[in-house]
């Protein structure tokens, strides 16, 4: 059991009145971490370590922030084994799940790291003579990031990354499922030498996530919000930053097709829906949770995808013998068995799969899904894929689009100008022709849209959420006034 303290003002500090929260390892049942939980005056504790931070660190040369980001890369890595050992407890996925994790993270660092020197401002044409006119962007202050558990080192870090680049100060409120995990990404970047109060940690307890997150927004001295998760929960972040007049940036759930044309290579795009339907047990938002296929080739398809998926197991997730490890939990796979009960109950084929032992699902394929079964509009969130039929292309993008949610989505077609075509009428915010819905790259504008939320995180575009645009003048010759 590992235990688990606040990352506050460069302190590893227990709860302001000594409480703490377990996570149960959802393979075993033992209690894989014991952490502190985060009172409502542990969140102001750390947003005013944040703060007093936040002079310092904005005043560093561009430089500095970026050797020192990348000195906190290098050390991410050096923690492998033990993000690892920790993350397999606390959330069921594999060691080579993890693995991804930290190299991504790492990448993520260098990429804001590498962010530093490139952000600039312009000089605009003014109408009053003499008038120097500048566009500058600043650092915020204090940039709040609420990470979930499902990819926690990669989505932890990319909560903070950009924002550390841009000259702000952290306050990283981690999930209370992965509490280790995201305690270590606060000691890698403490470790690094970033300065005490620049990057905060806290979690809580489940029951508390409400009290706290709002005294997080609140706080007068956070300027930005930044929210990786669940649509529902994304709707109370964005209504609590409305009322405190916060800006946020919120990546939210996903309901991800695969379209599969008539023309497409079927090979290919059976091994892009394995891997973006199943890896994780499908708990990624970018997830491929529908195939929409061509009526003409769609039996073929599946064909190839029922023995694509064959070999993968589901598991022991510290078992070399299992591809895929576990659910987060038995309620989250049973909330899944529930969609696929549903699903066949109305005239949906078992393809593959189905089998459920506690936390453990097998992955899974429904063919012959409609628009009357629950998992044609609901988030699966697990290792199951719906297959859904086309008449033609014009049917399969309108069943693409048939969706409140609008994050990732993928074509496959074996001509590249009708990629392009179909992708540009899919209302998503990425969109990947010949390629998995599950991709992510550190440089790359990474978001959705109508459901799926607002802004983007990756690279330059971020550098519009984590500073402010000022325009500044400067008066370099006597200016006339009408009176």
């Amino acid at each position: 059991m590992q235990s688990v303290n606040l990352l506050i003002g460069g302190r590893q500090v227990p709860a302001s009145n000594g409480s703490t929260f377990d996570r149960v390892d959802p393979y075993t049942g033992a209690i894989a971490t014991r952490a502190a939980a985060a009172t409502v005056e542990d969140a102001d504790a750390a947003v005013a370590a944040a703060q007093a931070a936040f002079p310092a660190w904005s005043a560093l040369a561009a430089t500095e922030r970026r050797k020192r980001l990348l000195h906190a890369a290098d050390i991410l890595e050096s923690f492998t084994p033990q993000l690892i050992e920790v993350g397999v407890a606390e959330t069921g996925a594999t060691a080579p799940w993890y693995g991804f994790n930290v190299s991504l993270a790492a990448g993520m660092l260098r990429e804001a790291a590498s962010m530093t020197t490139q952000i600039t401002g312009e000089v605009i044409p003014s109408d009053i003579p003499g008038s120097l006119a500048l566009a500058v962007r600043s650092p915020c202050g204090v940039v709040l990031g609420i990470a979930p558990w499902n990819a926690p080192v990669i989505l932890g870090m990319r909560a903070i990354a950009m924002p550390l680049a841009c000259g702000n100060t952290v306050v990283l409120k981690g999930s209370e499922l992965c509490p280790a995990v995201h305690s270590l990404i606060g000691t890698a970047l403490q470790q690094a030498g970033l300065g005490d109060g620049v990057v905060n940690v806290i979690h809580n307890a489940p029951a508390d996530a409400a009290a706290v997150v709002e005294r997080l927004i609140a706080n007068p001295a956070v300027r930005r919000v930044n929210f990786t998760g669940s649509t529902p929960v994304g709707r109370i972040i964005a209504q609590t930053a409305a009322r405190y007049l916060k800006p946020a940036l919120l990546e939210l759930g996903g309901k991800a097709p695969l379209l599969v044309l008539d023309d497409a290579d079927l090979a290919a795009a059976a091994a892009a829906v394995n891997f973006g339907a199943f890896i994780n047990q499908g708990q990624i938002c970018m997830s491929t949770d529908r195939i929409v296929a061509d009526e003409r080739v769609a039996d073929s398809f599946v064909a190839k995808l029922v023995n694509k998926a064959k070999p993968l197991v589901a598991g022991d997730p510290r078992s070399e013998a299992v591809a895929l490890g576990t659910m987060i939990s038995a309620d989250a796979a049973a909330r899944v068995g529930a969609l696929i009960k549903d699903a066949t109950g109305k005239g949906a084929t078992l393809a593959l799969g189905g089998g459920i032992e506690g936390s453990v699902m097998q992955p899974t394929i429904l063919d012959h899904v409609t628009a009357a079964m629950r998992i044609y509009s609901e988030e699966s969130f697990g290792p199951v894929v719906a297959v859904l039929r086309a008449k033609d292309e014009a049917d399969a993008i309108r069943i693409a689009n048939d969706t409140p949610f609008g994050l990732s989505s993928a074509v496959f077609t074996q001509d590249t100008a009708r990629g392009l075509r179909v992708a540009a009428q899919i209302h998503s915010g990425m969109c990947h022709i010949n390629g998995p819905t599950v991709h992510d790259e550190a440089n790359m504008p990474f978001g959705g849209v109508k459901d799926s939320g607002y802004g983007r995180f990756g690279g330059k575009a971020s550098v519009a959420e984590f500073t402010e645009l000022r325009w500044i003048t400067v008066q370099t010759e006597p200016r006339h006034y009408p009176f």
